[in-house]
Order: C-alpha cells, then sequence, then structure tokens
C-alpha cells in the first residue's frame, strides 16, 4: 500500500535484548548494536511483568551514582519505591510517572515498593535515560512525579487511554517539565484501534511495544519488545493495533552534542566523565544507605 508523503518512515526496528542491572533482568532496546543513541533518548529499559507472591522479600537496586541526565520511570503495573541522596523518597504507581533530574550528582536507589511485597502482585515499568544539554548537566538535581489523573489523554476515545507525561501535543500539555522539548506519552490501547500519532518534523521519534501486535503507516507490523527508530522527516504515523497493546511514545528536539556515558553517568567528554567517577569515589554525590 502506498505511505502518503506526510508519514513518518521506519528507520529502524530494534529488537530489546536481555541485560542484567542487579537483581534484576530488564530488556534493553536503546542503545542498541544497530543503533545507539537518539539523543536525548540515551536508555531505554523495560522491566517486563514480574510476579512476586505475597510475603515477598525486599529486592532492590542497591545506592548508584547518577550524574548529566535525567532518569525517567514509566509505572505500568505494580508501585516502586526511590530514595536519593538529595532527601527524595516516594512510592510511583501503576499509571504515575517518575522524572529525576540527577543534575551535578546524587545517590539513588529503588525497587518494588514495600505493600507489593506484602500483599503479592505484578510489577512492570520501563525507565528511559533523558539527556540534557551540557549548559545545564551540573545543576542542581531535582526530582518531579506526576499521578494519572494529573496527565491529559491523547485520544478522548474508549479503548485508548494513552497518557501525556510530558511535552507538547497539540493543544495539550503534560505536568512533567524537562530542559528541552520532550513529549512523552504511555498507556494502553485495545485491539483494533487505529489511531494517528504527530510530531514535529526534526524530532526524534520513537515507538515502544511493551506487549501486544501493531502495525505501523498499514505495512509494518511491530511486536512486543520491539522500539520503532521513526525518521525525522514528517510529522505523522498511523498505528493499527492488532492485538491490545501497551505502548511508549517518545518524540524530542535532537541535542546535537558529542555524548560520552559510562555505567550511570551521561557527559559530553570522557575527562568528564573520569571527573564524575573521582567526585563519587570522594563522596561528593552525597550519603545514602539503602
Amino acid at each position: 500500500m502506498q505511505v502518503s508523503a506526510m508519514k513518518k518512515k521506519i528507520d529502524f526496528i530494534l529488537n530489546a535484548r536481555e541485560k542484567s542491572i542487579g537483581p534484576e533482568i530488564v530488556l534493553q532496546s536503546l542503545p542498541n548494536r544497530d543503533f545507539r543513541f537518539a539523543s536525548p533518548f540515551i536508555v531505554i529499559h523495560h522491566l517486563p511483568p514480574h510476579h512476586y507472591p505475597p510475603g515477598s522479600p525486599p529486592e532492590r537496586l542497591k545506592p548508584h551514582p547518577h550524574r548529566g541526565f535525567a532518569p525517567v520511570t514509566f509505572m505500568f503495573q505494580g508501585e516502586g519505591f526511590h530514595r536519593d541522596s538529595e532527601g527524595n523518597s516516594g512510592i510511583l504507581r501503576a499509571g504515575e510517572v517518575q522524572w529525576m533530574f540527577a543534575g551535578s550528582g546524587l545517590l539513588h536507589s529503588e525497587g518494588p515498593g514495600n505493600d507489593l511485597l506484602e500483599k503479592g502482585g505484578d510489577y512492570e515499568f520501563v525507565q528511559i535515560w533523558v539527556n540534557v544539554p551540557a549548559i545545564h548537566k551540573m545543576d542542581k538535581p531535582y526530582y518531579q512525579q506526576a499521578k494519572k489523573e494529573e496527565m491529559p489523554l491523547l485520544f478522548v476515545e474508549q479503548g485508548i487511554e494513552l497518557r501525556l507525561a510530558s511535552g507538547n501535543y497539540g493543544n495539550l500539555k503534560g505536568p512533567v517539565k524537562s530542559f528541552t522539548p520532550v513529549t512523552a506519552a504511555f498507556g494502553s490501547v485495545a485491539q483494533n484501534k487505529t489511531l494517528r500519532l504527530i510530531a514535529q518534523e526534526g524530532y526524534w521519534t520513537l515507538l515502544y511495544v511493551l506487549d501486544g501486535k501493531i502495525t505501523v503507516n498499514q505495512e509494518r507490523e511491530v511486536s512486543a519488545h520491539q522500539l520503532v527508530i521513526f525518521n525525522k522527516e514528517a510529522t505523522e504515523a498511523d498505528i493499527h493495533t492488532n492485538s491490545n497493546a501497551k505502548l511508549l511514545y517518545l518524540s524530542a528536539e535532537p541535542i546535537n552534542e558529542p555524548v560520552a556515558a559510562k555505567g550511570n553517568i551521561v557527559m559530553n567528554t570522557q575527562e568528564e566523565i573520569a571527573r564524575a567517577e573521582k567526585d563519587y569515589a570522594e563522596g561528593k554525590f552525597g550519603i545514602l544507605n539503602s
């Protein structure tokens, strides 16, 4: 079928691969051996549904350092616990989003919430790393969290529940703030729904399928655990759900600066990475015991 000139072409469809992070096995679709970065999007990790029986023991990523970017978590099922060396802590529940800007450096601990472990239930989230311009990398860290009802729906139609966490989409505006334009929406779409996603021409535009199968622009089928990287040209992509699906949609203005990434640090040069490692070793990222 001929695709309209207005439709965004697909540059890559990337398969997520398993990666071990502490006690968790996540699916990493970005960076990928076929495609590294779409800055500001540096990393995409999906923790697929994990069931905890009632009375499960604590399972948490130990305190670890971050500098120079924002880890952003979209909770799809269950609840997650968060604590950092800036004194922020809280519970992220299903349908909510957490945006933690690491800035000049902090320590971070995260994992399933105590209530989920005690009562039992399913746990699933996607965490992305959002880069920031060099001028802001050493700014003071800050923390944001948005509840489900604070995020507007992209479509007012039964069976489509995609909520706008950040950025602009048409006349809608997401509650979470970022240094550069970043549109992020996530949620579920029922089977046999057709919707048109819009994006600013020239932006990186990505679509990750957590679950289900979809067809993009009436021609390419995309399955669970695959990431679509769209061409920057054109402004629209048509999506049809071949089954019930869970999706994460991302579109952002490129940050055209060098990227140096190592461990949990994202800077512009290897010298800045070395400085971050030295600062961490000297205790300059703060104190966090658990």
